[in-house]
């Protein structure tokens, strides 16, 4: 399938936390799309930390946009100019203070294709250990819980952990690992 033409484009905001643009485009077929959103964010990583003795890092904090407070993945933006597993690694040791053991990428996904362009980077860490205090931004609160992994399994099941980025790879950890 054809890629569609930017005609134009236009900044609508610029903001260290959102930044938007309508870009004027043609399709393939010649039509006109005269007004077509694009949300543009840095890509973001998260971790799938699990520590030596099987308990999964987790966070739990308060998300605004929806009014919720939910457990969540270790996450964060990546620095311009930094490789996802070193963004990876640097998220799980400021939010956690855990870090080191076996680290692989499991996956890469798109928030949302059709509006946003970005992606996150999904890692898993196997055999991470303690290894310093929380290092938070200054508006970041959130607390660490040591889970087991029955106790995230039901978290799933339940709808308990609903943000699809975390979500997604978390469901895909359970169905590639059988035990």
């Amino acid at each position: 399938m054809a890629k569609w033409k930017v005609l134009s484009s236009e900044y609508l905001i610029r903001k260290p936390w959102l930044t938007a643009r309508c870009d004027r485009l043609e399709l393939p077929d010649g039509r006109i799309m005269p007004e077509y959103y694009v949300v543009e964010y840095p890509d973001w990583v998260n971790v799938i930390a699990i520590t030596k003795d099987g308990k999964f890092v987790m966070e739990r904090q308060y998300r605004h946009a929806l009014g919720v407070e939910a457990f969540e993945l270790p996450c964060g933006v990546m620095e311009k100019g930094e490789a996802p597993l070193d963004a990876a690694k640097r998220e799980l040791l400021e939010e956690t203070g855990y870090g080191g053991g076996e680290w692989r990428e499991l996956m890469a996904i798109s928030p949302n294709p059709g509006g946003m362009n970005n992606l996150t980077h999904c890692f898993i860490a196997e055999g991470v250990e303690k290894i310093g205090g929380q290092s938070l931004d200054e508006h970041e609160c959130l607390t660490v819980h040591l889970l087991d992994r029955a106790d995230v399994r039901r978290l799933l099941d339940e709808n308990e952990i609903f943000q699809s980025l975390m979500a997604a790879p978390l469901w895909r950890y359970f169905c590639e690992r059988k035990d």
